[in-house]
């Protein structure tokens, strides 16, 4: 609902005899809404045992711990630092097209935070807001000073700078048992999808976006696996949308549909924990996820995370101001651009990254330092010292982690696959085979009639002798709600003679 005097509101209020909730913000406060994924911010309430122990400087020095909600820590903060008050209604989606689509009925946020081909879809409909300068300036400037040197290139790259913030990034891959598959190369291709082995084994994201990708993954398998092009190449290659390319990928899929567990959105992670399957294509945050509750569990069984020779697509959840939105209130905007820079303070990118399992796009030493806390290696394990420089800038980023929680490759240095630091911190080899999905544009329609003989019915596919017996079924029943009728009518006309 646009936003009203307050006045106005509060005549119409006292007229309907309304709450004061139901009332618009007074002039010394401002509602701000926010609208991002389910589960995708600490809601504190950590027992006492999970206090972060390392050395914290947005504190009180004594590590980083979760008792309030991120959201009421905002308010608080933001209030004490401004001569007018904020209140965030917070509200979640599960998909990106929901989203989309409660946007496009008129639903209004002021901040939202989608993925990256939707982040591209809204700056190009003109219905991103521009962050003003002052967020990047100024003592609370958290994001510009803390931000990844890695994931501003990246959204320098694509122009996204001037519209979004980062806020959690990764790959996708295969989270695996490798107690159960025949052999750990079987999961380093996306053609295990395929590979009748594991016939029933494996799950595969019930989205078109991400089995599209891997997909474009199988049919390029052999150009990929040769190293012969560029990354601009990799970007063409796992972004093409091709009439040519769709159907062959529809064609692919459904002999992927034939051979998978499911389709899942977010089934895989129980059934990958239960061991009903023994493989899990998934994004890197509910990887590390998948790991940790394996271990906790009964079984105390090791999962690993690995990353397809061929290619990881990478991908990015990031904050964006809505002109509906904002709809050019100062304050509003300046609320907004602060609830980014106090996501973006390295103590509460910690708290997010622990609760949630994902990777902010946050750096920093705070952060490295949870790093080493989280994952460093035990005094009496075998150290492989892990270089996160890439991510995290000049200086000595360098992780001595437990060996064992890496394997290698067959040149013996480099890796391919890991646990919860590779998950969550892929390596730069890794990086350099990831390449963005970008938004579909025009072909979403095509892409998507493509799902849909997919995932449905496709009539091409269903044999002449059914088709047959289908017709004749539907033409007995037609036939015989007709003979009825005319029945029915000759006996009504024959009881209104008598």
């Amino acid at each position: 609902m646009k936003r009203i005097l307050a006045l106005t509101a509060a005549a119409v209020c006292a007229a309907s005899a309304l709450s004061l909730a139901g009332c618009a913000e007074s002039p010394r406060e401002v509602v701000l809404r926010v609208c991002s994924w389910e589960e995708y911010i600490d809601l504190g309430g950590w027992a006492e045992d999970e206090l972060i122990d390392i050395d914290n400087p947005f504190g009180d020095g004594e590590g980083i711990f979760g008792e309030n909600s991120m959201v009421d820590d905002f308010t608080e903060w933001f209030n004490s630092n401004h001569d007018y008050k904020v209140r965030v209604e917070y509200s979640t989606f599960g998909t990106n097209e929901d989203l989309y689509n409660r946007l496009s009925l008129g639903d209004e946020y002021d901040l939202v935070c989608p993925s990256d081909y939707l982040l591209m879809k809204l700056i190009a409909e003109g219905k991103a807001e521009k962050f003003s300068d002052s967020f990047r300036t100024g003592e609370h400037a958290y994001y510009e000073k803390y931000v990844s040197p890695y994931i501003d290139g990246i959204f320098e790259k694509y122009g996204w700078n001037e519209y979004a913030a980062g806020y959690m990034w990764g790959t996708t891959g295969l989270v695996y048992n490798p107690e159960k598959v025949m052999d750990e190369k079987d999961v380093a291709s996306w053609n295990v999808l395929l590979n009748e082995d594991y016939k029933r084994q494996v799950t595969i994201k019930d989205n078109v976006r991400d089995a599209y990708f891997a997909t474009l993954g199988i049919i390029n398998s052999e150009k990929l696996l040769s190293g012969e092009f560029s990354e601009n190449e990799l970007s063409v290659i796992m972004n093409d949308t091709d009439g040519a390319t769709i159907e062959k990928a529809q064609e692919v899929l459904k002999n992927i549909k034939e051979n998978v567990y499911s389709f899942e959105t977010d089934a895989g992670k129980s059934d990958m924990v239960t061991g009903k399957v023994i493989a899990n294509y998934q994004w890197s945050g509910d990887a590390v996820y998948i790991m940790d509750e394996a271990e906790s569990d009964e079984s105390e069984t090791e999962l690993w995370y690995s990353v397809p020779e061929e290619c990881a697509n990478l991908w990015f959840d990031g904050w964006v101001m809505l002109k509906d939105g904002v709809g050019g209130d100062e304050r509003r905007k300046e609320a907004a651009e602060s609830f980014v820079n106090f996501l973006s303070r390295p103590d509460n990118a910690v708290r997010n990254m622990y609760y949630i399992g994902y990777t902010s796009a946050v750096a920093g030493q705070t952060v490295f330092d949870y790093m080493e806390w989280n994952y460093g290696a035990e005094e009496d394990a075998e150290v492989y010292e892990y270089d996160l420089s890439y991510f995290f800038g000049d200086g000595d980023f360098t992780v001595e982690a437990d060996k064992a929680d890496f394997g290698f490759a067959e040149d013996g240095v480099s890796v391919n696959r890991g646990r919860q630091l590779f998950a969550q911190y892929p390596p730069e080899e890794v990086i350099k085979r990831s390449v963005v999905m970008l938004d579909f544009g025009d072909k979403l329609g095509e892409i998507n009639r493509m799902w849909i003989n997919v995932r449905c019915l496709d009539v091409k596919d269903i044999p002449i002798a059914t088709v047959c017996i289908i017709a004749a079924v539907i033409i007995a029943v037609v036939a015989g709600a007709l003979l009825y009728a005319f029945r029915y009518k000759l006996f009504i006309k024959d009881r209104v003679k008598k």
